[in-house]
């Protein structure tokens, strides 16, 4: 699931047949790392204790049989032909689909959200919006999700399951894929002393790669797709020699009756079996996850005419020689390895490591990716998140999250020592994940497609029923490995619950206790407020109103700055949201006033600025609002729709960046050594349209405050349960959303503004 690598394809454009070749060739090195070493690890799971070491052909070949109609239906059916497509403005994975259901069905988890927001270019670029009949299913299933609190709650969970199961992955994916890849050493030494060495060997290597997670995948990137290349020839290869050697009419156990004579003949020891042959498709859901970075025909054409294939090979091979050596003494020597001739254990070895190592590198990355989505939407406390590359926005590094992986890694591959408990670790994740995607996938077929209701049924059916069955298969492992993402999904959901409940109740309380504009304008009279010179710049969640955390700082201190901006940092339910419509600015009050509100939006994919060039795009997003309000201005002017929470009728107006909108007004800074340094701040503004007298005063006067500097007035909230609150609430109020609130990040935007520009303000929340 790793995000690195790639160009990315954000919009539905006609592309080259070159770049579509350059893309597949790239996605292989980042998609289908960790599904081209499954490999290494199925038949010795599926045969490590359900199955008789001695096996008979019939079994052999019926879990060849299993395999192939696995990886056919599955990976080349389920996602490469349908769930592809269900992309959201080019971007896949779990939280994409939800974000479909979210803009489709008004169904989203945030609660700042604006009917404003739904002008954005991708809103607009979607053409299944408001497609549907009034009549139709998809209406009436869409309705009843918006007047049900409940079933959007439940909608909510199932896509936090899904991005717990795939944290869980990440921690048992690089486990495994390493562990096994080193299992190859066992043909070398003595039986009693392998382990020993194995264990000490893949801890190296996974703590090497956690240790060079920093650096990014942009500086060895373009090593990946050569190493998988070359492993799939290699097994692929090793695959074509095993056939023709041992069996050359292996290839008729393609046929499904294989399946019905392997399943009547072990009964319930081969159902307890399907938990190893699972893992045959274990990084399937990557082609979804990476769509972003790609397109839908290149993963297309890599896996249909190169991964498909050698894995289909690979397994065949190995089923090819163990029916021609099945009845082997000691079983632990089921597997990969032995099936590879003498002499070419010791390079395949090698080139297994390094796969193993790329495979684990795609579910690292990919953690990090839905970490910071579920950060994005509210769902997960705030981490510092660093950008490895300038250019390629999908690599990210995130410090607390990558050491806790490593840890548990450790722990995992220490504890369980082998890949039998390992694989029924990975393998119930792995079909977890799937059973959510089919889930959403459901939804989405029937709201956003408007397909017919038994068209969402036939894929539930269909695809539900094939992983249950191996659902169920890896449930009755619970003991023996299975526990571990259940333990480790349950503790991330709750964290991930506590965090979206106390932010909830924190943005309803502002909601409740916000004051008026005119309580605002009309403080000066009674208090005596005066106006210092700079900005001041008001953080909060509140798209609409003036915070409580303000009045109660404007009351103990009677000043404020002459220039005042009350700034919204939102996330809406979209991948990206363009340049030219991230800033959404209003006026508060009257023109004299100086009081501005300014809306950011960002997408769940969006790189959040937290520099110096934030604080220029802000003001002169401002300052392009001054001088295009009166005219009506070329910026897709518009009403700010009311939303959820709002009851003042500001007029906003979308403000592109000067990064990108090149005719606004743009800002030149320059130090002057006059006597004392001082920072001299200069507005290059266009000739049209022509500014009256007005707003060339309130942007001189806006000039001069921003030489003045910029002050950060950051609200610092303590939250307690209301008294009467039952003990749940308490719990989770007073002990886990405090805890998780002391511990995590603070908001990004001001964090490399100096100490003295910062003024916290501190407040009790009652919730």
């Amino acid at each position: 699931m790793g995000l690195e690598g790639g160009i990315s394809t954000n919009h539905r454009k006609k592309q080259s047949w070159i770049t579509v070749l350059t893309l597949a060739y790239q996605s292989l090195g980042v998609v289908y790392g960790d599904l081209s070493i499954s490999p290494l690890y199925v038949y010795k799971n599926t045969f490590a204790e359900d199955i008789d070491h001695s096996a008979s052909n019939e079994e052999i070949y019926g879990v060849f049989s299993l395999v192939f109609w696995t990886l056919t239906l599955v990976p080349l059916l389920k996602y490469v032909f349908i769930v592809l497509k269900a992309d959201d403005n080019g971007e896949g994975g779990t939280f994409a689909l939800y974000s479909l259901l979210c803009r489709h069905a008004r169904v989203n988890s945030l609660p700042s959200c604006q009917s404003v927001d739904e002008e954005l270019a991708e809103y607009k670029n979607d053409n299944m919006i408001n497609s549907s009949s009034p009549n139709s299913f998809g209406s009436r299933l869409k309705t009843i999700l918006e007047k049900h609190r409940v079933l959007q709650k439940c909608l909510l969970l199932l896509a936090l399951t899904g991005a717990c199961m795939v944290i869980g992955d990440g921690v048992l994916t690089p486990a495994i894929s390493v562990f096994s890849a080193v299992s190859g050493l066992e043909l070398a030494m003595s039986k009693e002393h392998h382990k020993y060495v194995e264990v000490p060997i893949a801890c190296m290597i996974l703590i090497g790669l956690f240790a060079l997670q920093h650096y990014g995948t942009n500086k060895v990137g373009f090593l990946f797709a050569p190493i998988v290349i070359c492993w799939l020839f290699c097994i692929s290869s090793i695959g074509v020699y095993n056939i023709f050697k041992w069996n050359p009419h292996v290839y008729q156990a393609v046929s499904p009756y294989y399946i019905y004579k392997f399943l009547n003949k072990t009964q319930t020891n081969g159902w307890k079996s399907l938990g190893g042959i699972l893992l045959c498709i274990t990084g399937s859901e990557a082609m979804f996850a990476d769509l972003g970075h790609f397109s839908q025909l290149s993963i297309q054409i890599a896996f249909t005419s190169i991964v498909y294939p050698s894995l289909v090979l690979a397994y065949m091979g190995q089923a090819a020689f163990l029916s021609r050596h099945h009845g082997i003494e000691n079983g632990y020597r089921i597997g990969f390895y032995v099936s590879v001739p003498e002499k070419l254990r010791w390079p395949v070895l090698i080139i297994a490591i390094l796969a193993a190592v790329v495979g684990s590198q795609a579910i690292i990355t990919g953690t990090f990716s839905i970490i910071k989505q579920c950060s994005s939407l509210g769902c997960f406390p705030r981490v510092k998140i660093i950008h490895t590359s300038s250019k390629i926005h999908g690599q990210i590094y995130i410090p607390e999250i990558n050491w806790l992986l490593m840890v548990l890694c450790l722990a995992v591959t220490i504890g369980f020592r082998d890949t039998k408990r390992m694989g029924n670790a990975s393998g119930l994740a792995v079909i977890t994940v799937m059973l959510v995607t089919t889930c959403l996938m459901s939804l989405v077929i029937v709201i956003c497609w408007q397909k017919s209701v038994a068209f969402a049924i036939l894929f539930v059916l269909f695809f539900g029923a094939i992983e249950a069955l191996y659902f169920s298969a890896s449930m009755i492992k619970f003991l023996e490995g299975a526990w571990v993402p259940l333990v480790l999904a349950f503790t991330f959901m709750a964290i991930m619950y506590v965090w979206h409940y106390g932010t909830l109740r924190k943005y309803e309380f502002d909601l409740q206790n916000k004051v008026s504009v005119d309580w605002l304008l009309g403080l000066g009279p009674g208090l005596g407020i005066v106006r210092v010179r700079g900005i001041g710049l008001i953080h909060t969640e509140l798209v609409s109103g003036i915070p409580a955390i303000f009045s109660h700082f404007v009351t103990n201190l009677p000043a404020f700055h002459q220039v005042l901006v009350f700034l919204c940092i939102k996330s809406v339910p979209i991948p990206h949201v363009n340049h030219d419509e991230r800033y959404l600015v209003g006026r508060i009050g009257p023109r004299e006033h100086r009081i501005y509100r300014c809306i950011v939006r960002y997408g769940y994919c969006d790189v959040q600025k937290d520099d110096v060039e934030f604080e220029k795009d802000l003001v002169c997003s401002i300052a392009e609002f001054i001088r295009t309000e009166k005219s009506g201005g070329s910026n897709n002017t518009e009403e700010n729709g009311r939303g959820r929470d709002e009851s003042e009728d500001d007029r906003m107006m979308v403000v592109g960046t000067p990064s990108t909108h090149l005719s606004g007004i743009q800002m030149r800074e320059e130090n002057e050594n006059s006597g004392r340094p001082r920072k001299r701040v200069r507005f290059i503004v266009p000739e049209s349209p022509k500014m009256d007298r007005e707003a060339r005063e309130e942007v001189r006067e806006l000039m001069e405050a921003r030489e003045g500097g910029v002050a950060y007035i950051m609200g610092h909230s303590y939250v307690k349960a209301m008294q009467g609150s039952s003990l749940l609430k308490k719990l989770v109020i007073n002990y886990g959303y405090a805890f998780l609130t002391r511990n995590c990040r603070a908001p990004t935007y001001p964090l490399n503004s100096s100490h003295a520009s910062t003024l916290e303000v501190g407040m009790m929340y009652t919730i």
